[in-house]
């Protein structure tokens, strides 16, 4: 039985969701816990949310998405860590998470045959389905960076351009051949930059092209939604497991 949810527009939708609220709320607990204090609250978070998605023997939309958010906050964490700590620009962090996200692919793809989501059922499988979901986080993270800070594109104009670029995969899987993995895998990269640059655009001050909503609100409205999609989500879930007993 898959351990992940089915791709629909429910999945995506929510998936954008949470890489919004990543961003916010690692923005927010910098600034409110410190750098240090936050991203070892936001490791520790991560590795019980993990955890307990491994341990789960199913789907379970919970469970799931809480680990999605906390690889979401700790992706973006890891990712401003590398700039603002360490000094490393957007452009070179972005090539060593997305060389990072293709060894990930090709150990996977040689070890277990197969790149396709609701192949995974646990075990090593599970293991590298992680290992590149975080991957897609920090390098989404980094991309939406270099193009709303470093380049200059500002986070609204950069948040419809990657609204537009992720509209490629999904044209892509309905009118030709190409791989349904591949676009899968494509698209997924793009919802952390999307969200990102939109939450951004939201939470940040006039001075930086935001609406200046504030981080911490704009994390607390996206939690909100997030809980909602994820509780309806559930009683989806119980309906179908009461009607397959």
């Amino acid at each position: 039985m898959s351990k992940v949810p089915q791709v629909t527009a429910v999945f995506w939708i929510v998936k954008i969701l949470t890489t919004g609220m990543g961003e916010t709320t690692s923005d927010y607990l910098a600034r409110t816990l410190g750098p240090v204090p936050a991203v070892g609250s936001a490791a520790l978070l991560l590795g019980v949310t993990l955890i307990a998605q491994g341990r789960a023997r199913r789907y379970v939309p919970a469970v799931y998405w809480a680990a999605v958010i906390m690889v979401s906050v700790f992706g973006t964490m890891a990712a401003d860590v590398a700039h603002v700590a360490l000094g490393v620009p957007y452009a070179a962090s972005a090539t060593a998470f997305a060389v990072a996200l293709a060894l990930v692919f090709v150990l996977w793809r040689r070890m277990e045959g197969t790149l396709a989501v609701e192949t995974v059922a646990g075990g090593r499988r599970e293991v590298f389905y992680w290992c590149a979901v975080m991957a897609t986080f920090a390098l989404g993270t980094a991309v939406g960076d270099l193009a709303a800070a470093t380049l200059g594109w500002g986070y609204l104009p950069s948040g419809l351009l990657f609204a537009a670029l992720i509209a490629l995969p999904a044209f892509a899987h309905r009118f030709t051949a190409v791989s349904s993995v591949l676009t899968f895998w494509w698209a997924y990269v793009l919802t952390r930059p999307l969200g990102a640059c939109f939450a951004d655009w939201a939470g940040v001050n006039h001075e930086r092209g935001g609406l200046d909503l504030g981080t911490g609100p704009v994390s607390l409205v996206l939690a909100v939604v997030i809980a909602a999609s994820v509780a309806w989500l559930s009683a989806g879930e119980r309906r179908v497991l009461r009607a397959s007993d």
